[in-house]
C-alpha cells in the first residue's frame, strides 16, 4: 500500500511538471522532444502530417521509462502503409502497471501534396482503467497536424492534440485528458546538421519551449544535443545508428527534480 500510495505521489508531481506534453503521449526521440516539423521521423502519436513523407512501409517500436520506475514507462508500437491517395498509419502504446494504466490507440491518415505541405487527421481512443469500478472507461478524440515548407531549408510543423478538450467520464470520477497545442520549425543548415525549436501549449499550463540539433556522420550515425524550458531548464542527449533498413535512437534527459527519463525507438523500413 505504501509502495501504490508513493507512486500516485510521484505521478502527480510528474503529470504537473510536464503536463504540456500530455503523459498519455510518449515523447519522441528526438532531441529535447522537437519532433513538430520533423519530416524524417514520425513518431507515435506526434504529428500525423508527418508520416505523409513516409515512402515505403515501416513499423517501429517505442520504449519510454520514467525516472527509473517501471509503473511509469510507456510501450508504443506503430506502423505506417503509403497508398497512392493518403498514407495510413496505426499506433498503439501503454501506460501504467496493474492497478493503474492507460491505452492509446489511434489511426491516422495524412496526404503529401507534391512535398510542399502536408495534412494529417488521426483518431485516438484512450481508455482508463479505473480501480474502483474494476473497469476501463475511454473517449474519442482527434488529432489534427500540418507540415509545410516555407523555403528548401525551413519547414514549419502545428499539430494538436484532443483539441475539443475531450475528457473520460465515470460513475464517479472524471479523467481528464489534456489538450495540447504545438508549434515548431525545423532549420536545415545542410543536409547533416538541422535545429529544431518547438513550443507547446496544454489549455490549462503554462508554455513549454524547447530547441535542439542533430548532427549526421556519413548517413549513419547521429548525434543530439538539446534543453526544454518547463519550470526547469532540462537538457537532453542522445544518438542515432542506421544499419540496413534498420534505425535505432536512444535519448535522454535529466530533470533537475525528479530524475532521469530515457526514450529507445527501433524502426524497420520495408523496401
Amino acid at each position: 500500500m505504501r509502495q501504490f500510495l508513493l507512486l500516485m505521489v510521484l505521478f502527480g508531481q510528474f503529470s504537473v511538471a510536464i503536463s504540456q506534453i500530455s503523459v498519455v503521449v510518449p515523447r519522441s526521440p528526438n532531441a529535447a522532444d522537437a519532433a513538430v516539423a520533423d519530416r524524417k521521423m514520425w513518431t507515435s502519436f506526434g504529428n500525423p502530417a508527418n508520416f505523409a513523407f513516409a515512402k515505403s512501409l515501416e513499423a517501429g517500436i517505442e520504449y519510454q521509462n520514467r525516472f527509473m520506475l517501471k509503473e511509469l514507462a510507456f510501450r508504443s508500437a506503430n506502423f505506417v502503409l503509403p497508398t497512392q491517395l493518403v498514407n495510413i498509419a496505426a499506433q498503439a502504446s501503454y501506460f501504467g502497471y496493474a492497478q493503474y494504466n492507460e491505452i492509446l490507440a489511434g489511426i491516422g491518415f495524412s496526404r503529401n501534396f507534391s512535398d510542399k505541405f502536408s495534412i494529417g487527421v488521426q483518431f485516438d481512443y484512450l481508455s482508463a482503467f479505473f480501480a474502483a469500478q474494476n473497469q476501463y472507461r475511454g473517449a474519442l478524440f482527434p488529432q489534427v497536424g500540418l507540415n509545410f515548407q516555407l523555403s528548401k531549408n525551413i519547414h514549419l510543423g502545428f499539430s494538436t492534440f484532443n483539441p475539443f478538450q475531450t475528457n473520460i467520464r465515470s460513475e464517479y470520477s472524471e479523467k481528464r485528458i489534456p489538450s495540447v497545442f504545438s508549434l515548431g520549425a525545423d532549420f536545415y543548415f545542410s543536409p547533416d546538421v538541422v535545429a529544431r525549436l518547438q513550443g507547446d501549449k496544454e489549455i490549462s499550463s503554462n508554455f513549454r519551449f524547447a530547441a535542439g540539433v542533430e548532427y549526421t556522420m556519413l548517413n549513419t550515425l547521429t548525434l543530439k544535443v538539446g534543453a526544454q524550458y518547463l519550470q526547469y531548464i532540462i537538457p537532453d542527449i542522445g544518438f542515432g545508428v542506421k544499419f540496413s533498413n534498420f534505425s535505432f535512437t536512444l535519448n535522454g534527459e535529466m530533470h533537475p527534480a525528479l530524475g532521469l527519463v530515457t526514450a529507445a525507438a527501433l524502426k524497420y523500413r520495408f523496401l
